[in-house]
């Protein structure tokens, strides 16, 4: 079934019917995708990385979520295909497809369908709209980057905190030196190294292709991202998408905090569903330079708009702690997802991911 999942696109197939073996898994995914190649012409794939993605699911084998979600990030022109990151709008999209392939029952008027990600072991809930039974797409809900609107799926994240590091702060600091600059080095969901915008020459009102013009500014980021992953026990990030970086600077339409999103190296249209929840939570922690520039409402439930180039995103945290020691106790946000295709894919002919990279 081919999805839109927030603001991202993606096929998510059954676990069922892929190879059990990673190996020709991911080879088969190559082939479907149209990977490597720049247009991805041969292949599902929409020639960039966020609408070259895919959703693995099948039942849980734990009593506490329903189904298991395995994302996979394919690259667009290189032969790779990563599971070492989340992508929360490709999960926006798991709860109507365990229903519409029947691996949850619906209920009336919602479903509650509980999700935990194998990629981080991270699980959420995710409310989906199933009047009279039936999956329902159409709503009055609208998020940045995707045109119209469509029925709202609020997504309640149970335990994001340090789900591939280990622990909020993976370098035990909110702030590190990073080759002359600083850095909020963040994991709540997804591995995220924040900068300030200003470090690399940019005042925030770039448009994405101006940032991914900025070739040496680039570079100087991909270097301090590399050693900031290794900081936080990342190892070696060459080839991987993660941590992402955020470019941050002060809100410019009436947001907490303005943002520029690199994933690495392609400067996202919007900002990743993980991605936006650890730059929020950045923003509470009163050391790190989000928080010193960004504006914060009062109260301990918190409705956080983080800009970015289409437009906001909206992160919903619940603060408890101190004013001193804030602590993020629940992350939540809406998003939406709608069925676009259900059939069958042909896959580009065995051999054909080989050759294309010997090309």
């Amino acid at each position: 079934m081919l999805m839109r999942g927030g603001s991202s696109k993606g096929a998510y197939f059954l676990a069922s019917d892929l190879p059990h073996e990673t190996c020709r898994r991911d080879e088969l995914l190559l082939r479907v995708m149209g990977s490597p190649d720049p247009r991805q012409i041969d292949g599902l794939g929409g020639a960039h990385p966020l609408t070259s993605k895919v959703a693995i699911v099948q039942k849980s084998a734990i009593p506490s979520a329903d189904v298991d979600f395995l994302f996979a990030q394919v690259s667009v022109e290189r032969a790779l295909v990563d599971t070492a990151p989340n992508c929360g709008n490709i999960l926006a999209g798991v709860g109507p497809f365990a229903i519409e392939r029947s691996l949850v029952p619906a209920s009336d008027p919602v479903t509650r369908v509980r999700v935990r990600t194998l990629n981080t072991g991270t699980l959420a809930e995710l409310v989906v709209s199933t009047p009279d039974c039936r999956v329902n797409y159409e709503g009055g809900e609208s998020i940045a980057g995707v045109p119209g609107t469509a029925a709202g799926i609020p997504i309640n994240f149970l335990d994001a905190a340090g789900s591939v590091c280990g622990s909020l702060f993976p370098t035990g600091r909110a702030v590190d030196v990073i080759q002359g600059v600083e850095a909020t080095c963040i994991d709540n969901g997804m591995p995220v190294v924040i900068l300030r915008a200003s470090d690399f020459g940019f005042d925030g009102e770039e448009s994405p292709a101006n940032i991914e013009a900025a070739t040496a500014a680039l570079q100087r980021i991909e270097a301090v991202r590399r050693e900031a992953a290794e900081g936080m026990g990342m190892g070696d990030v060459s080839d991987a998408v993660v941590p992402k970086v955020s470019l941050i600077s002060p809100a410019r339409n009436g947001g907490a905090i303005r943002t520029h999103n690199l994933i690495p190296r392609r400067c996202h249209s919007s900002i990743g569903v993980f991605a936006a929840v650890s730059v929020a939570t950045a923003c509470v922690a009163p050391e790190s330079w989000a928080h010193r520039i960004s504006r914060l409402p009062e109260g301990n439930i918190k409705r956080l708009k983080i800009e970015h180039p289409s437009g906001e995103f909206e992160v919903r945290l619940e603060v408890g702690g101190d004013a001193a020691h804030p602590k993020v106790e629940r992350a939540g946000l809406v998003r939406t997802a709608r069925a676009l295709f259900d059939g069958v894919v042909f896959p580009r002919p065995e051999g054909a991911v080989a050759k294309a990279g010997k090309s």
